[in-house]
């Protein structure tokens, strides 16, 4: 009788039985997995925004304060070698030699690993010195036409000092343009979104989850005709001043989950998605309308030199802006979903 030996199924447990989660994680980022802040491997990182913790269910994860990536070793390889779950699975096994597959190229460590146990078990903390609003602050927010008011009630913040993970972050300075969302309690932990809007690379830092939607407390409870699904909290600030509900992932590459989705869709008759008109943004459109078809995907377009509703409030004023979502409800919600 000849036995036939079964391929040999590759599965997190099985990957973490084999190697530990600390030893993975410094394989592939190339940092020590210890407490402390790090630049992100996996991104273009100038300042140490990065730090590894564990959740409540014991994970160890990498997360980002910049709001781009939070998740465990699968989520790190996926995203550094831009693959699948199943790939990356393969890739992890490969490379700890669970198995030997001659058409993956073998990943050696960039570093010596520590073989030392991460015991972490809260979450990042970020703590913010409040200031009252100065009035270049509250200025600066008008040109996109958003009041004191609105700030209030969508709970922004002027900062004064912020400390990331008891580290102090940054300090007053004249002038300056730093605002924290505040996103209440989680665990004990305060959950802060600070936006420095004068920073071209490098505008949040954020502890917020992944799943945490901006604007979504402020959402009518019975929902109504139409809701936007934009990629900011100061887009979502300006629809609501324009009377037009409207919430925003936490990072332009999120988005909502099917289960979110599907109690808003049982809300609103309509769905607008509307991103930036530059590249990443039409890009990302086009991603999450392949998941979720009947979305009404727009966007301004860009012979208006304005890559958002934000923009093109500051450079046209409040009539244009109505004019134009009154166009883009009049175009869309006639059959025209193209």
């Amino acid at each position: 009788m000849v036995f036939e030996l079964q391929p040999l199924k590759i599965t997190k447990e099985l990957i973490l039985s084999n190697v530990p989660e600390e030893r993975l994680m410094e394989h592939y980022l190339g940092i020590p997995c210890k407490k402390g802040l790090f630049k992100n491997p996996l991104r273009k990182d100038n300042n140490p925004t990065a730090s590894f913790y564990r959740n409540n269910k014991g994970q160890l994860l990498f997360k980002d304060f910049r709001g781009d990536f939070c998740g465990d070793v699968f989520a790190v390889v996926m995203e550094k070698f831009n693959c699948s779950f199943y790939t990356a699975l393969q890739i992890i096994a490969n490379d700890f030699n669970i198995i030997n597959r001659k058409d993956f190229k073998k990943n050696k460590p960039k570093l010596e690993y520590t073989d030392s146990k991460f015991e972490e078990s809260k979450s990042a903390t970020i703590q913010v010195e409040i200031r009252p609003f100065q009035d270049y602050e509250l200025h600066w927010w008008k040109r996109f036409g958003i009041t004191k008011e609105t700030l209030e009630k969508f709970k922004v913040y002027s900062c004064k000092n912020i400390w990331l993970n008891g580290n102090l972050f940054h300090t007053e300075t004249q002038h300056q343009l730093i605002f924290g969302y505040y996103g209440g309690i989680k665990d004990g932990i305060e959950l802060w979104r600070c936006y420095h809007p004068s920073k071209k690379k490098y505008k949040f830092i954020s502890n917020w989850k992944s799943n945490q939607i901006q604007g979504g407390k402020m959402l009518p409870k019975d929902g109504g005709e139409n809701l936007v699904i934009t990629k900011s909290l100061k887009d979502c600030m300006l629809l609501y001043e324009l009377g037009i509900p409207a919430i925003a992932p936490c990072s332009e590459n999120l988005f909502v989950s099917q289960k979110q989705y599907d109690k808003l869709k049982s809300k609103f008759k309509n769905i607008f998605l509307f991103y930036d008109n530059d590249q990443a943004g039409i890009s990302n459109m086009n991603k999450i309308r392949k998941q979720f078809p009947d979305l009404i995907v727009t966007f301004i377009p860009r012979n208006l030199e304005a890559k958002d509703i934000s923009d093109f409030y500051f450079k046209y004023g409040k009539k244009r802006t109505i004019e134009l979502i009154n166009m883009a409800k009049e175009h869309y919600l006639n059959g025209k979903k193209s």
